[in-house]
């Protein structure tokens, strides 16, 4: 199993890491994308406002310090896309005459929305998805099986274990042992 011995944030602060900076966009890109995608952006528009916040991310996330507060870098994430997406529809609306529809801005910028609490459960739902594909290979074939029937099948133990040809006990090992990977992976990005 290969180790993770910092967070991803941690290992970010090191520009150098080009392997950690893959990982942040292959996590974040389709999610800030499909975020952008959903409000009064044109296609060409998503991308450009995307490639803006992925600048702003990449200048500033090696001084990024996590307070410790919980989705402090989702908040922090959060707030780089509503400043960029206003800059940019300013911007728009200087060069047309109509005006763009930005209340989806206003209740993304409002930490209590209903809307700020769907990018909570969102992020939370993308990391976890990211992260599960990208330790798979990190786990034999049966460790795997067993962590998917018992965690995300949600099937007893003892069933999983019978259906297995293992013990209870080996059943509780291969899921803890994923369990463990995956709080690493996700250490400073999310809640757990």
């Amino acid at each position: 199993m290969l180790a993770t011995s910092h967070s991803l944030l941690e290992r970010l602060h090191d520009r150098a890491d080009d392997r950690a900076w893959r990982r942040l966009l292959t996590v974040y890109e389709p999610w800030l994308r499909g975020w952008l995608s959903r409000h009064d952006l044109q296609p060409a528009d998503v991308e450009d406002v995307l490639q803006e916040v992925l600048v702003v991310v990449s200048e500033e996330l090696p001084e990024f310090v996590h307070n410790g507060r919980p989705g402090a870098f989702r908040a922090w994430l959060r707030t780089i896309l509503v400043h960029r997406a206003r800059h940019f529809l300013r911007g728009q609306r200087n060069r047309q005459a109509a005006l763009s529809p930005t209340g989806w801005l206003d209740q993304l910028a409002d930490p209590d929305s209903a809307l700020s609490h769907q990018w909570d459960q969102e992020h939370d739902q993308q990391l976890v998805r990211r992260s599960l594909a990208s330790i798979r290979e990190d786990f034999s074939p049966t460790t795997w099986q067993v962590f998917q029937m018992l965690v995300l099948e949600d099937r007893p133990a003892a069933e999983v274990a019978s259906a297995l040809g293992l013990t209870p006990n080996s059943v509780y090992v291969a899921k803890a042992r994923v369990l463990a990977r995956l709080r690493a992976e996700l250490r400073g990005l999310m809640d757990v």
